[in-house]
């Protein structure tokens, strides 16, 4: 009888322990689509926390924007009708223009890498997450995929063809950048591109990475694009109901946390391999493929670099500014003279 009160004991406590078990529920929204690279990325992620928090996390994900529109995404994760916000701080510049400097500094890091290694080690992390505090959320982590590329149904070899070029362009400094360099930005939610770019009302896009673009479909329809990028290097976030964050399970958000840092780096190497393979493809179905020169490629850095103070026109955007700045020094991507 010993053995089995033994095991009887055993599998009550088994119980206990499974009813015992925390659960959260977490609604995120992407803008990507799942057929994208990033959609598909995205995906991993949410499979991946749930398999490593053995389904105590349990994610519900809408793709494609597909609850409210990219730039609502923030506020509806922020006021209780999602749980977290999987598309970036760029689209959140008329909040507070600092949100520019979390999202897209533009003109800035040359990869991935060192963008990241702002975040988790330049101090970035910590003056981010004053900002999203500030709006009820908690900035979880970053996946950036690396410089994008536009699509386009003209030529644009270098910084003379941005003249009268008419583009889809995502909101904030973005606009003010180009239109210096004689563009024509039109600021539209990111699921509304391909049809627009269809139909002409715009000559090319600023959409995502090159391969991002393909599993979209824009160079079905633009057949220039520039690679590599150079001008756009977005960080895509994680960002949740600060509420919401702070009621989990301490070792739930360390999940999420480390979860996002795989992401971050599979992003980075995925689209390393994804964004050649993609140059490859479309040079073989007939899309040119413009390498701008050094020194257009100079043109749009000072022209970036120049706006950023322009930009930063509350506190909190100029201390983000100054701490890129200071990193990036660090780095030997800016003089310090």
């Amino acid at each position: 009888m010993k053995p089995l009160t033994l095991a009887l004991a055993a599998t009550t406590a088994l119980t206990a322990t499974a009813a015992m078990a925390q659960q959260t529920t977490l609604r995120i929204q992407t803008h990507y689509a799942p057929e994208t690279e990033s959609g598909r990325l995205a995906q991993e992620f949410f499979d991946k926390v749930q398999t490593m928090s053995n389904g105590e996390i349990t994610i519900e994900p809408f793709f494609s924007s597909s609850v409210v529109k990219s730039v609502e995404t923030f506020d509806a994760a922020a006021t209780g009708i999602l749980d977290c916000d999987m598309t970036g701080g760029g689209y959140q510049t008329g909040k507070n223009p600092a949100f520019q400097f979390v999202g897209d500094i533009m003109g800035g890091y040359d990869t991935p890498y060192q963008q990241l290694s702002w975040l988790y080690y330049g101090g970035g992390l910590e003056d981010a997450q004053e900002l999203y505090n500030a709006y009820d959320m908690q900035l979880v982590g970053w996946w950036v995929y690396g410089q994008e590329s536009l699509a386009s149904t003209k030529p644009i070899a270098g910084i003379d063809d941005l003249k009268d070029w008419k583009f889809r362009s995502p909101p904030g400094m973005e606009t003010k950048i180009f239109e210096k360099l004689g563009a024509t930005p039109i600021v539209m939610d990111f699921t509304e591109i391909f049809t627009a770019l269809e139909t002409g009302i715009i000559d090319g896009a600023d959409a995502s990475g090159l391969a991002n673009n393909v599993g979209l479909g824009l160079y079905d329809i633009g057949k220039f694009t520039n690679f590599p990028g150079f001008h756009s290097m977005p960080s895509d976030h994680l960002a949740c109901n600060k509420a919401v964050w702070d009621g989990m399970p301490e070792h739930h958000r360390e999940i999420m946390s480390t979860a996002m840092e795989s992401l971050a780096l599979r992003t980075a190497l995925t689209f390393e391999k994804k964004n050649a393979e993609a140059a490859a493809q479309l040079a073989e179905e007939g899309v040119t493929l413009h390498e701008w020169s050094p020194e257009d490629r100079q043109a749009f850095r000072d022209a970036a670099q120049a706006t950023w103070p322009e930009f930063a026109t509350t506190p909190e955007a100029e201390a983000l500014v100054e701490s890129h700045l200071g990193y990036l020094t660090q780095l030997g991507l800016v003089s310090s003279e």
